[in-house]
């Protein structure tokens, strides 16, 4: 299944288990009998756990054909046949890989010629599963960050159980072994990043006070080798009030910079040059504004319009600056990219000396390769991108090469990897197999009218023969948050899941999404939110009014964002769905900014602390919008006790509440797994079997 980031309690929850909790909150007094689900590892709260995921695995697990389908869903992600991608450290190719026999993985590596073979030979540096048998953990992969030019030490991070704490160790890449003595970050949210083989940036827990509200770094320090890491000399220092405070060095040769990061809420944030001798000097572009230094360049990719040096430019604006020039303060720029009302900036990638430009146009994508030079920037098309389906580009080695990586894939195509050397047509290197048939089928693109007249794309994938009777079991997909575009993408999981059967397959492209740059995010924050999920329900009664489907067959899933966008569909459209998966979601929108990373998002949703904001959040808390009298569809919802960012006391409250009032509600909490939901491929294949046959069973039977 597709599942796509605080502050303490107001009383502690071992007092409040299994008893009635009331929340005081600017002199409003707000009774919660299910606060007591909050304690994420309280006995009581775990012993409901275990009962409602044995309800729900007597009644889905023990289903005909449950098995098989959880069994060739775990083979299509064990399958060697997937792609195995690669980052360039060195003269080496790397890769993290899990499969059956490598339960919690391998990073190996190989040769681009041994990359370029169906099989290459890989040499394995690290064993993950091994490492967990040797110190008796759960550690799942989060990823190395190694040092260059000699690429000989790498700082790795490992979560346990898939959390977003975790830790940093230092790791000998030409021995193959943990240094001893070395670099090391206990469990916290945060990161080490390399300055030099000396010294480190460190932005973690210190201690009391040290975390933002939202339980991210506050302070951001340099350490030395050798030193204990409380010596380490401050940095910067941010408020309590921000969401994350880090640092980072550039290391690209002859451009070596330093950088402090001050992220104060989701697209508002300061970045610091820091100069030789420690002094910080602001970037002094807007806090709006995406911000990135790359060689002589600043770009600014604008969120807000932008008056400077003479010329204003809209929010979706590309700009570029030389970065030394700006920074003494020259404002002299060039467009790189201008928006239209069709039209956003999906991304951009730098090579070693040209920018390529991923734009989005009414949500399918077009590559352009721009060249910096003495008289201004030449555009050119990209060579040998495809006209249709969902193209992405990744630098093989930017400091080194114009190289590129070039990704193609849609609903019913399988991914493609071709390299892309300049002046050559790119040479496909991998392809993942078909994992289900699709020779049935066809992708489409509509657009549905939003009860305010915005016209809103989704895209459908359907049966060739479908007979527009209405009947087809059919899955709509949504996010419609935090700027994130929703494009086509190949699922072996989804397939074999629910295309094969014959189910029709639908993803909606609604505003608080990124589809048409920042208007369309910004048509949704805060006092907007319910344009989302009314662009949502103007999806979902297009599919009806195209008799794709009607409501007794149509199903919706979401996670984290997307779990509050179908939480309000639950309760405010009920009528229209037959079905609802609600995964690691949001739900209690009164108590989400005192929850984990909760805090962090207010710039997203507003703050229930406020009388006022409260009035039109309390619009969109499907909590508190739940009435023991409404009729619901069958719903189940789906969550990890290890996600330290989305509290899983939101599916528990909402699901216990529900069950109570004797809904047909199932629950399924997975005890590892992190935001992501599973931490191993056989975690991730049961979930999925569990969401896709409560699916099926709801949607494929009789009309009710």
């Amino acid at each position: 299944m597709t599942i796509r980031l605080s502050r303490a309690a107001l009383l502690p929850l071992s007092l409040l288990a299994g008893a009635a909790g009331a929340l005081r909150a600017q002199g409003t007094v707000v009774n919660d009998p299910y606060l007591w689900l909050e304690d994420v590892q309280g006995d009581s709260a775990l012993d409901w756990v275990r009962a409602q995921n044995a309800r729900t695995e007597a009644a889905l697990g023990a289903a005909p054909g449950f098995s098989a389908l959880e069994s060739r869903i775990r083979a299509i992600l064990d399958s060697d046949a997937n792609i195995p991608d690669v980052s360039k450290i060195g003269p080496y190719y790397y890769n993290f890989w899990q499969d059956a026999e490598h339960e919690r993985g391998i990073w190996r590596r190989t040769t681009l010629e041994e990359y370029r073979k169906a099989e290459p030979e890989w040499e394995t540096v690290i064993d993950l599963d091994a490492l967990n048998r040797e110190e008796k953990e759960n550690w799942v992969w989060h990823g190395a960050d190694c040092l260059r030019p000699a690429y000989e030490r790498c700082l790795v991070s490992l979560s346990r159980g898939g959390a977003d704490a975790d830790v940093t160790r230092e790791f000998d890449l030409k021995a193959k072994r943990w240094v001893e003595g070395g670099f090391y970050r206990p469990e916290s949210k945060g990161a080490l990043g390399w300055i030099d083989r000396n010294r480190v940036y460190v932005f973690t827990d210190f201690g009391p006070g040290t975390l933002t509200e939202s339980g991210y770094p506050r302070i951001v320090k340099e350490w030395r080798r050798g030193t204990p890491m409380s010596e380490a000399r401050v940095v910067y220092e941010g408020t309590a009030e921000d969401m994350y405070i880090s640092a980072y060095h550039h290391d690209t040769p002859g451009f070596e910079r330093d950088f402090v990061s001050r992220t104060i809420a989701f697209y508002n944030d300061e970045l610091y040059f820091r100069a030789a001798d420690g002094k910080l000097v602001r970037v002094d572009a807007p806090n709006s504004a995406n911000k990135s230094v790359f060689r002589d360049w600043l770009l600014l990719e604008l969120r807000e319009p932008y008056t400077a040096g003479g010329g204003t430019w809209e929010a979706g604006t590309l700009l570029a600056a030389r970065f030394d020039d700006f920074m003494a303060g020259r404002r002299e720029f060039t467009v790189v990219f201008a928006p239209s009302p069709t039209t956003s900036l999906a991304g951009y990638t730098w090579t070693k000396s040209r920018l390529i430009l991923n734009v989005l146009e009414d949500v399918k994508n077009r590559l352009s390769v721009l060249t910096p030079g003495a008289q201004g920037w030449d555009r050119a098309p990209f060579p040998g991108a495809p006209p249709l389906g969902t193209v992405g580009v990744a630098a093989v080695d930017r400091d080194e090469s114009d190289d590129l990586w070039l990704y193609v894939t849609d609903y019913l195509s399988p991914t493609t990897l071709s390299l892309v050397t300049p002046g050559a047509p790119p040479e496909k290197l991998k392809s993942m197999p078909q994992f289900f048939e699709a020779g049935n089928h066809v992708i489409e693109q509509h657009f549905a009218t939003s009860s305010d007249g915005t016209r809103v794309p989704y895209f459908v994938v359907r049966p060739k023969d479908l007979p527009f009777d209405g009947t087809a079991p059919t899955l709509l997909y949504g996010y419609g948050g935090f700027e994130i575009s929703l494009m086509p993408y190949y699922s072996g999981t989804v397939g074999a899941g629910w295309i094969e059967r014959g189910g029709v397959y639908a993803v909606a492209n609604i505003r608080g999404g990124g589809e048409y740059g920042p208007r369309w995010h910004q048509a949704a924050l805060k006092a907007n939110r319910l344009r989302a999920y009314e662009d949502f329900a103007a999806v979902a009664k297009d599919l009806v009014a195209r008799k794709i489907t009607s409501p007794a067959r149509l199903g919706i899933e979401g996670g984290s964002n997307g779990g509050l966008l179908v939480g309000n569909m639950l309760t405010q459209y009920p009528e229209l769905f037959g079905a609802v998966v609600v995964q690691v979601p949001l739900l209690d929108m009164q108590r989400y900014h005192k929850l984990l990373a909760g805090a962090s998002w207010m710039a997203e949703y507003g703050d229930p602390d406020d009388p006022a904001q409260w009035e039109f959040i309390r619009t969109y808390s499907p909590y508190h919008l739940f009435r023991a009298d409404a009729t619901y569809p069958p719903t189940l919802f789906m969550t990890s006790t290890r996600d330290d960012r989305v509290h899983p006391g939101h599916a528990r409250k909402m699901a216990a509440r529900m069950i109570d009032a004797g809904k047909n509600v199932r629950y399924y909490e997975n005890i590892e797994g992190g935001h992501g939901g599973s931490a191993t491929n056989a975690q991730a294949a049961h979930m999925a079997a569990i969401a896709w046959t409560f699916l099926w069973s709801e949607l494929s039977g009789p009309t009710p």
